[in-house]
């Protein structure tokens, strides 16, 4: 194996279980749940060294310690008040809007790409996907990209 890092994005679901104790390990952590790393392993049914082991090695794809930008793109139905509900919602989670391009309906839909600053301690950005696609009126709701 060479030095230089390598990354692969992979679907949760097909991920061992140890990574899964470990993140969750890791938010314990973060959201001031635990103190330490040994309560925290603990918690998540985790070794301690198994923790230390993968800890520096896994993140949410979508790391909290940063500021970052996501673009969501969104398709909604041509009722009045559906982006404004969205948009709502999506602040209520804490994301920070910085621009909005709605197309002009076709088919009783619009499309729209939602650009937003994700910071600070937010919600997991799947959950924030998982908040917006259950406003009445969205069809669709997916993240484009973040960073």
């Amino acid at each position: 194996m060479s030095g230089e890092p390598k990354y692969y994005l992979i679907d949760a679901k097909v991920m061992p279980s140890i990574f899964h104790k470990v993140l969750k390990a890791k938010r314990l952590l973060e959201s001031g749940n635990c103190r330490t790393a040994s309560e925290a392993a603990d918690m998540a049914l985790l070794s301690r060294s198994a923790f230390y082991k993968y800890k520096d090695a896994i993140r949410p794809f979508f790391d909290k310690e940063a500021d970052r930008i996501a673009t969501f793109y969104a398709e909604l139905t041509h009722t009045p008040g559906v982006l404004s509900h969205l948009l709502n919602c999506l602040t209520e989670t804490g994301l920070n809007i910085l621009t909005l391009n709605q197309n002009i309906p076709v088919d009783g839909k619009a499309t729209v790409t939602i650009s937003a600053q994700v910071s600070g301690n937010l919600p997991e950005v799947n959950d924030v996907i998982e908040t917006a696609r259950s406003v009445q009126g969205v069809i669709r709701f997916e993240l484009l990209a973040g960073n």
